[in-house]
Parts: C-alpha cells; sequence; structure tokens
C-alpha cells in the first residue's frame, strides 16, 4: 500500500505521459511532460525502474537519488532519468 500510494502522489506532483516509473510488482505511473509513447509501443520513450525498498527509500528521503543510483539500484533510460528535483515527497 505505501508503494501505490507513494506513486500516486508522485503523479500528483508531476502529471504527464512522459516518464514512466515502475515500482514492480506493485505499482508504475507516468509523470512529467514530454513525448507520449506511440501507439504501437505503450512504453514511453524514458523509463525508470525500481524495486520497492529502494523506492520506499526515496519517497521517504532515507537516500539520495544520487547514493541508489550510484549503488546501482536505479534502472533508467531516457533523457529524463533522475528524479531527484521531485523526491523526496513529504517536503
Amino acid at each position: 500500500m505505501a508503494v501505490r500510494y507513494s506513486l500516486f502522489l508522485l503523479e500528483r506532483r508531476a502529471p504527464g505521459p512522459g516518464v514512466e516509473v515502475r515500482v514492480a510488482p506493485w505499482g508504475a505511473v507516468k509523470i512529467l511532460d514530454g513525448p507520449e509513447s506511440d501507439p504501437h509501443n505503450l512504453t514511453p520513450p524514458d523509463v525508470i525502474e525500481l524495486d520497492p525498498d529502494v523506492w520506499l527509500r526515496l519517497a521517504c528521503g532515507i537516500t539520495s537519488w544520487a547514493q541508489e543510483k550510484d549503488a546501482g539500484h536505479i534502472s533508467a533510460v531516457g533523457e529524463r532519468d533522475d528524479l531527484s528535483g521531485l523526491l523526496p515527497l513529504a517536503r
């Protein structure tokens, strides 16, 4: 429930179709303005994948985006692969 609610908060903070944030198996949201996915491929050009524990640490401000990225805990593809400006969620 914490993952789903925090993804909801992220989606409210930065609505848009440009970046897909995936926290498998609990949820995924599309955020930020930018190019949408093409009709043949439903995945946006920018995709960020995180494990639930990594996501919750970031959402709560326990660790930083740079720390998790440097540790190899974040898989990010595309030009907008840094959510540090949106995290932590409670600020």
